[in-house]
């Protein structure tokens, strides 16, 4: 069984493959007369390749449980995906670079709970893995014509276990 570690979700390293949608450390504007904080730009939303739209959804996760068959990953060419979790659990994401599918550069990362993350246009990532509960998210991604999705299957499948976490 090939183990993947499990490293947690930093700004730092996560970088190459978008962008951590957090509070710490965001631009803060005080607006509607003081009442409210306007935690300002948060992700870059990049959908507008071949006349692409902004499209807001709910994706609702079932809970996966460890240890969990990594055997497959998804890409958006032609636009971002943001997940912003509507609870306070814990997910993992497993991502690779931009370009053809490495397997050896496969990064697995657990999220803080409230931890949002922004998949840049291309990057490689398996789909949505909820942990403990069923989960719900805001998901912001690309809509409009051209296609949009590639899948891969992996060459020899990655595990995600409890021990894998850092």
């Amino acid at each position: 069984m090939k183990k993947l570690a499990i490293e947690p979700l930093t700004r730092a390293a996560f970088e190459p493959f978008g962008d951590v949608i957090e509070l710490d450390g965001a631009k803060q504007i005080p607006i509607n007369l003081g009442t409210t904080i306007r935690f300002h730009d948060l992700a870059h939303i990049d959908v507008e390749e071949q006349n692409g739209r902004p499209l807001v959804n709910l994706f609702r996760g079932q809970p996966r449980v460890l240890p969990f068959e990594v055997k497959m990953m998804e890409r958006h060419p032609l636009g971002s995906q943001a997940f912003l979790p509507l609870n306070d659990k814990p997910y993992l994401l497993v991502v690779a670079p931009v370009g053809d599918l490495d397997e050896s550069a496969i990064r697995a990362f657990v999220t803080r709970g409230w931890q949002g993350v922004n998949y840049a246009k291309g990057v490689w990532h398996h789909p949505l893995i909820a942990l403990d509960e069923v989960s719900d998210f805001i998901v912001v991604d690309r809509g409009g014509d051209g296609l949009n999705l590639n899948e891969q299957d992996l060459r020899e499948s990655l595990w995600l276990t409890e021990d894998a976490m850092r």
